[in-house]
Order: C-alpha cells, then sequence, then structure tokens
C-alpha cells in the first residue's frame, strides 16, 4: 500500500469531498401581543394588541376615582375603554344615544363628561358609551362585560363599616343581595377590580379583587 501525501496509508488530499445541503430554518413569525374570542354569546371581540376594559360609571365620587385608577394603572394605548352605565327598565323601546338622551339627559351628560376624562387623560385611546337596562344592578353588569369581551371590570366603591362588610359577604353571592360592586367582584368571569380611594386626601388606592381585599396601592 503506497503512501500519501498526509504520510497516511490510504488517505489522499485529492479525494472528492461530498457535499450535504442542510434545510433551511423556518421563518420566524412576531406572535401577536393579544389575542381574546369570545365563548359565550358575545356581541364584540378583542383586536390583536388591545383589551376592552369596561369602566362602571354613575355620579358618585368612588366612580370617577375608579375610571381614573384605571386610566392610569391599568388602560394601555390599544385598549378600547367602555364606559357603562346601568338604568331602570322603560317601557320605551329601542336603544341607542338618542333614547338616553330622551331618557336622561343628565346621564348622558355624565357619559359625555367621562369620555372627556379618557379624552383628556388618554388621548391614543378608543372610548366607547353603553347603557344597560335591569331591574339588578350586578347581573346587569355581568351580562354586559360578558357581551362587551371585557377583559377587566373596573367599579368604585365606597368604604362600608365593618359591620356592613359582613352583612354583604353573606349576600354577596346572591343578584338581588349584598353590594353591586362585591358581587360583580365575587361573580364575574373576567378580572374585576373595586377601587376607592385610602383617603380623601390621596394616600393611594384601596384595590379589592376576588383573590385580594383593600390591596394598597400607592398612586
Amino acid at each position: 500500500m503506497g503512501r500519501t501525501s498526509t504520510g497516511l496509508p490510504g488517505f489522499c488530499l485529492s479525494s472528492v469531498a461530498t457535499r450535504v445541503k442542510l434545510p433551511s430554518p423556518p421563518p420566524i413569525r412576531p406572535k401577536p401581543l393579544y389575542r381574546e374570542k369570545l365563548t359565550v354569546g358575545g356581541a364584540k371581540q378583542a383586536t390583536e394588541g388591545g383589551r376592552r376594559i369596561m369602566v362602571v360609571v354613575d355620579r358618585s365620587p368612588e366612580a370617577k376615582a375608579a375610571l381614573q385608577w384605571a386610566l392610569s394603572h391599568s388602560v394601555r394605548s390599544d385598549d378600547t375603554v367602555v364606559l357603562v352605565q346601568t338604568v331602570r327598565p322603560s317601557c320605551k323601546h329601542g336603544k341607542g344615544e338618542r333614547l338616553q338622551r330622551e331618557r336622561d339627559p343628565k346621564g348622558f351628560e355624565l357619559l359625555h363628561a367621562m369620555k372627556s376624562i379618557c379624552r383628556a387623560n388618554k388621548p391614543e385611546v378608543q372610548v366607547e358609551t353603553a347603557v344597560v337596562e335591569g331591574e339588578e344592578r350586578g347581573p346587569a353588569i355581568l351580562e354586559e362585560a360578558s357581551k362587551q369581551g371585557a377583559s377587566l371590570l373596573v367599579m368604585g366603591q365606597k368604604h362600608r363599616s365593618m359591620a356592613w362588610r359582613l352583612i354583604a359577604a353573606w349576600a354577596g353571592n346572591k343578584a338581588g343581595g349584598g353590594d353591586t360592586v362585591d358581587y360583580c367582584v365575587r361573580n364575574a368571569a373576567c378580572m374585576a377590580a373595586a377601587v376607592r380611594r385610602k383617603s380623601s386626601r390621596g394616600g393611594g388606592y384601596l384595590i379589592t379583587t376576588k383573590r385580594h381585599k383593600d390591596f394598597w396601592l400607592l398612586a
């Protein structure tokens, strides 16, 4: 057996190398930031990159504080804020802004004022308004949250005494008993937060969810 230029028997540098073609790696596709599909008779669906955050409004200072908390601590630029007001059922039929203006002009002005707060704090955010009829506010709010495809439900909560809270907790799982806000927090299919200021002078917010009670969040 002869020797090659390598000095090793049986190996030659002049042999032809075999080329192996490797498959190209699959392209990397970016994932959407957010996607949510309704599963229970929802009328609307969240789009990629944004959530629907529903805020229950009324004339109380607690509702205004809850909206301000949502805008400063929860709402992102690609979200949609849905302002919802609850009213008693009327014998009139029909829906929409015109009916609301005829039935309750002050209520229409309230929604407009709350919408202006959203525009002033988050001008890039989409804002929608809705008026919901219902004999019982709690079930009406939760039904609307389901229809809207809400990812987060925000409500203002008043300060209550300990005795009142014990009574409300006992009746909280009943549609017609207890506090409306507590009922919604306990039974909402989505994340629900009850918000109130720690004091009239500021000092942050107290947040109540299904898992946390009066969690202090510094403003």
